[in-house]
């Protein structure tokens, strides 16, 4: 289950931010981060906890400072970190969400294969209508803006 997480978080960036010069690449990349990197522990897991999310934008601070550029990206990662929590529904179950302050690691799946199919299905679907506007609104059919989205990670309305 990606599309969800990669168009929902482009499109809460995008109507928040307005940013052209916002690095989608990294946003994308921290927006599935969590679940590839605690699915192998067999459940939500450090990645699903809000302690990781602030921990790494700390980090980011902490190792980028007078460094502009790679703090925005280094941000960008962050924020799609955060975004996953809130498009998984993480915020909402304490579990994980809490550790190390009250919560705890349970046994079980991750959110994205606890939910229904159908659920997952209808979530799946919103995050393609997302990136079908995305595609649309920053005129991602001409393959000189898409080169330039690979190179450059930013978005310019057409």
């Amino acid at each position: 289950m990606f599309l969800w997480f990669i168009g929902g978080a482009i499109a809460i960036v995008w109507y928040v931010m307005h940013d052209p010069r916002f690095d989608i690449r990294f946003l994308i990349a921290g927006a599935v981060a969590p679940d590839i990197i605690d699915a192998p522990f067999g459940g939500p897991r450090v990645m699903h906890s809000l302690a990781a999310s602030v921990a790494l934008m700390v980090l980011a601070v902490a190792v980028t400072s007078g460094r502009k550029p790679i703090r925005k990206r280094l941000m960008a990662f962050v924020f799609g970190t955060f975004l996953h929590l809130v498009l998984d529904g993480v915020v909402a179950d304490t579990t994980a969400f809490w550790w190390p302050i009250g919560g705890r690691f349970a046994d079980g799946k991750l959110p994205s294969f606890e939910r229904s199919l159908g659920v997952n299905l209808l979530l799946e679907a919103a995050g393609a209508v997302a990136i079908a506007w995305v595609w649309r609104r920053f005129g991602l059919r001409d393959p000189n803006r898409r080169r330039s989205l690979i190179r450059t990670g930013e978005l310019h309305p057409c």
